[in-house]
């Protein structure tokens, strides 16, 4: 018997094409199949435990902040009673910015205390730490060295916070002060007359702070007041 010839020939080979697709895609799926189904797993499982993470932090975080805010509730009412332990806590399970605060805090709290030792062990404990963000440590240099100014040599002063008695940043009043009051014990009133000109002109630094230098820039011969006026004065002529 005589094989029929198709009366389409493209179709027929059309539809040998598509079997052997077919044919391919099944033994693909039989080798390849569970591998990509484990891949899909994991993948969604890894979303599934990002999204739990990112929420897990969001909840821990909250926490914190409440058990900071019931801290600082505590010590403004004068409560003291297990303040110290939930600080300490904190301190060792809090994220960086919350174990700074809960450090900060219990420093400033043997200085109230009149622990003096242990608030400088506290304050020098936050600036050397690298983890710690640098406004954090910055104040904790800057109350470190109040508490030690008077035992310090000038220059160790003036090595500390000389990169930040500088116009523009933060601490520029307390660093500054301290740094222009370390360069008179040296003799340097060159070098302190205009840090405390500076101070006496910046609106940003702390009225207090501003006062006292006016009145140390007269006393080295810089009236800060009229320097200020006359440069009002020449930028509203221009």
């Amino acid at each position: 018997m005589l094989a029929v010839t198709p009366r389409d020939p493209e179709s027929f080979y059309r539809e040998v094409d598509e079997e052997l697709r077919r044919d391919q895609l099944s033994r693909f799926a039989r080798r390849f199949g569970p591998m990509l189904a484990a891949a899909v797993l994991l993948f969604l499982a890894a979303i599934a435990g990002l999204i739990w993470w990112q929420n897990h932090k969001q909840v821990e975080a909250e926490s914190q902040a409440e058990t900071l805010k019931g801290i600082f509730d505590d010590i403004n009412a004068g409560n003291s009673k297990g303040v110290d332990a939930r600080i300490d806590q904190l301190s060792k399970e809090g994220n960086a910015g919350y174990r700074a605060s809960a450090l900060l805090t219990k420093a400033a709290l043997a200085v109230k205390n009149g622990n003096d030792a242990a608030a400088i062990d506290g304050y020098k404990k936050v600036a050397a730490d690298k983890a710690i963000a640098q406004p954090y440590r910055d104040i904790a240099l800057i109350r470190q060295t109040a508490l030690e100014y008077d035992k310090l040599p000038p220059a160790t002063v003036i090595d500390r916070l000389k990169p930040l008695a500088i116009k523009g940043n933060p601490w520029f009043g307390s660093a500054g002060e301290m740094v222009a009051v370390a360069y008179l014990r040296q003799g340097k009133r060159e070098l302190a007359a205009p840090i405390f000109a500076a101070m006496a002109k910046d609106e940003d630094v702390p009225p207090g702070i501003r006062s006292r230098a006016v009145q140390m820039a007269g006393a080295l011969g810089v009236d800060a007041v009229q320097d200020s006026s006359a440069g009002a004065t020449k930028e509203a002529s221009r």
